[in-house]
């Protein structure tokens, strides 16, 4: 029987023995100075590489926004597909696509995903409900992460509208749960700024149903309490995604080691954390 996507996920951070996911978000104007001078293309593929290969070794995925590519035109594209082939599959590949659209569309996304591109998972959210998710459950191969709490400040305009089943945040992590027993393959995105969520929303989805963590970097979320109320009982299901804190570590000529550094760095601090809830 093919291996579900959480079942992937959890070997992978058991294997990696990390949490960190690796954002490798390509912003043309913070390019590292010895990168400026190439033409848009070759800057973009030697970007990718050198991040790539200073991190692979303390990532347990990478996530791509599809709009940093969308800045580069086809050239943006070719680079993407050509970069998840590189990392390979011996990481989790997320595209950073927060799509959703009716059903036909969006098996349209999941067959540029995961067939032409070659990624493990994507972003999505569920507000043309349910049933627009649908061909993705359909793959219990590969993921979705629906998001639940977002990390920017106009979050609560509609992501902690009363609902019956409280927040509505919450109800959709509700909707994670079920749909992770039913399908195999779907987690939760919260952000780190959201500090409060994390005890409910590990509480609610127990063990094994992964939560990718963003705003821990340059947005100032909480690591220790995403740690610390976000893992589950394993001290895995995180995923603690760090983007321009890592790959912008550093403008100049050490940019490739400054970002290994800082990925190391924080995979050493969340491992130090998880360590403390195993032992204290």
């Amino acid at each position: 029987m093919p291996e579900k996507f959480l079942q992937r996920v959890d070997r992978i951070l058991k294997a990696r023995d990390s949490l960190v996911c690796v954002g490798l978000d390509p912003d043309p104007a913070q390019m590292p100075k010895p990168l400026k001078r190439l033409a848009p293309g070759p800057q973009l593929d030697r970007f990718l590489d050198g991040i790539v290969g200073a991190t692979y070794d303390h990532a347990a995925a990478y996530k791509m926004q599809l709009g940093f590519y969308l800045r580069y035109g086809p050239r943006g594209f070719a680079s993407l597909a050509r970069i998840a082939k590189k990392i390979g599959p011996n990481r989790i590949r997320i595209l950073d696509l927060k799509a959703n659209d009716i059903p036909n569309v969006m098996g349209q996304f999941r067959d540029g995903a995961f067939q032409e591109f070659r990624f493990d998972a994507v972003t999505v959210t569920p507000w043309l409900g349910w049933d627009s998710l649908q061909p993705f459950l359909d793959d219990a191969t590969h993921g979705i992460f629906i998001v639940a709490h977002s990390t920017n400040p106009g979050a609560p305009d509609f992501q902690e509208i009363p609902t019956p089943r409280g927040p509505l945040w919450l109800a959709v992590v509700g909707e994670v749960r079920r749909l992770a027993h039913a399908h195999g393959n779907v987690g939760a995105v919260l952000g780190a700024t959201f500090s409060d969520g994390f005890h409910a929303a590990r509480s609610l989805l127990g063990n094994t149903i992964p939560i990718l963590v963003p705003g821990v970097g340059t947005q100032g979320g909480s690591l220790a309490t995403a740690v610390r109320d976000g893992v589950d009982a394993h001290g895995r299901g995180l995923l603690v995604s760090a983007s321009r804190s890592i790959v912008y570590a550093s403008s100049g000529p050490d940019w490739r080691k400054a970002a290994g550094a800082e990925a190391a760095r924080l995979k050493v601090q969340i491992n130090q954390l998880r360590a403390g809830l195993r032992t204290g």
